[in-house]
């Protein structure tokens, strides 16, 4: 585990080899619910995944200054990352939801995003990233990774859902 001065800076040939980032986000002035929308990174390295990420984001909590994630989601990582010439803090919780992470930026101004598994099926991350980003989207990170839901059966009434997800059941 790094000490917390230790910065650690992504070489800069490593940035541009990362495509585009697997990220979808509700539009600006969406009610939040449990995210503002989802990502599909590549791999479990937190450290090489949020360059791209970050770059991203930047434009809409500002310049970012933290990130929080859950503690056995990721690989290895660094308390501080340099992104852009500025130092990012990293920090793990076991609170935190385990597929989800927090960007802090500028004015305390948050994204937490719906973090999807790495290796999840290309059908099923499609539609769990469109899902996480509709307008009006207020379930849970458990509720959009459900296998129900990922699978693509939709239930017409949200509160039977939860209810269902709660140990109530329809007949």
């Amino acid at each position: 585990m790094s000490s917390p001065s230790t910065l650690i800076t992504p070489p800069a040939a490593a940035e541009p080899s990362h495509h585009t980032p697997r990220l979808r986000l509700k539009p600006a002035g969406s009610v939040s619910g449990h995210v503002d929308g989802a990502w599909w990174p590549r791999s479990r390295d937190l450290a090489a995944e949020l360059p791209a990420l970050l770059e991203v984001l930047a434009t809409r909590p500002g310049t970012i200054e933290r990130v929080t994630y859950h503690l056995t989601t990721w690989t290895s990582v660094p308390r501080r990352l340099v992104i852009g010439g500025r130092a990012v803090r990293l920090e793990g919780f076991r609170s935190q939801p385990p597929h989800a992470v927090t960007v802090t930026g500028q004015g305390r101004q948050r994204l937490t995003l719906l973090t999807l598994p790495p290796d999840m099926p290309k059908a099923a991350a499609h539609e769990a990233l469109m899902r996480a980003a509709r307008r009006d989207n207020a379930d849970s990170t458990d509720m959009l990774l459900s296998p129900s839901r990922v699978a693509g059966a939709e239930f017409s009434d949200t509160a039977t859902q939860r209810w269902e997800v709660d140990g109530g059941r329809v007949r």
